[in-house]
């Protein structure tokens, strides 16, 4: 690890913060929220087995999801929207993290899901060390809105083995409209590209016998209604910086939450299945080996778990 890489997780990153692409240098350690609405205090909403995952990361024991607290984008479809932009979750050590982890192997996890948590890379890298030295044995995923700073996503090459990876868009345009980040095509692009490059580096794609994910990559996209044509542009991009070094997950679960339905417009309604088979379609014209998608009638706020806290309160190690 570079000294840069160092400097980036360690407890000083949050005095001046820069862990995501908005660097909005806010003193977190001196408890002041950033631009992912959130201080240096780790605070997460739930800690539970999670079966609805892509079948590599769920399988048929579950993942063991760990929902953090802020998020840095503010999409104005977001279905997690208590956790990412209301702030609600519980104040926990870094100790007690780990702890979390050991008891999600235990329920017999087949991973551990760290759920939009790299606004706290430093604290997240710090408890999965400590968890592994206390005997945690499972695969790390990541999984992330892809709207990460290149730099962070090397840093952690050592203790992510799976990355579980958005890229929603391919127009700057789209992403300022409805997520407030004009940049993100390039900067997901940049992201994907570094975490191409760890999974090569730690030897590339690997399964277990029952098909259960040891180290990879799954991009995921989420088409938007009648926004089929990005979606497609969004499949060129990934192709382009990562062929089938990625296994590509096509959703169609897109569900309108209240502030879109009371907006009206495109985003108040369903993704049509003709959009749907536009993009998947050109997935497989591009050649992608490995292809998840979703049966019809999966629009369903079911695929969100309840944010209650569940597992957050334990002893600590």
């Amino acid at each position: 690890m570079s000294a840069a890489d160092k400097n980036m997780l360690s407890a000083q990153a949050y005095d001046a913060c820069e862990l995501c692409p908005r660097r909005c240098g806010v003193a977190r350690s001196a408890g002041r929220a950033g631009v992912c609405g959130m201080t240096s205090e780790l605070r997460v909403a739930r800690s539970a087995l999670h079966f609805w995952e892509e079948p590599p990361i769920s399988g048929e024991a579950g993942s063991g999801a760990i929902f953090f607290s802020g998020c840095p984008l503010r999409c104005v479809f977001c279905q997690n929207h208590e956790i990412s932009s209301e702030g609600f979750g519980l104040p926990v050590s870094t100790r007690r993290l780990a702890e979390m982890m050991l008891e999600l192997q235990g329920q017999g996890a087949l991973n551990i899901n760290l759920v939009t948590p790299l606004h706290f890379a430093p604290t997240v890298r710090e408890a999965v060390l400590l968890a592994r030295d206390a005997g945690l044995s499972l695969p790390i995923v990541c999984n992330t809105s892809g709207y990460e700073r290149a730099e962070v996503v090397r840093s952690l090459a050592d203790v992510v083995d799976v990355w579980l990876t958005d890229f929603k868009y391919a127009s700057g345009r789209l992403a300022g409209e409805l997520s407030s980040a004009p940049d993100y095509p390039e900067v997901a692009s940049e992201a994907l590209l570094a975490m191409v490059q760890g999974v090569r580096a730690q030897g590339g794609r690997e399964v277990s016998e029952d098909g259960a994910m040891r180290r990879g990559i799954i991009v995921r996209h989420l088409v938007l209604p009648s926004h089929a044509d990005d979606s497609c542009a969004v499949l060129d991009r990934v192709w382009e910086l990562a062929g089938n070094d990625v296994d590509l997950s096509i959703m169609n679960q897109y569900t309108p939450n209240e502030a879109c339905r009371r907006a009206g417009g495109p985003l108040s309604g369903a993704v049509l299945d003709e959009e749907y088979e536009i993009v998947l379609c050109h997935a497989d014209d591009l050649g992608f080996e490995r292809i998840w998608w979703q049966e019809g009638g999966t629009v369903s706020e079911s695929f969100v778990p309840a944010f209650d806290a569940t597992g957050v309160v334990g002893p600590e190690l």
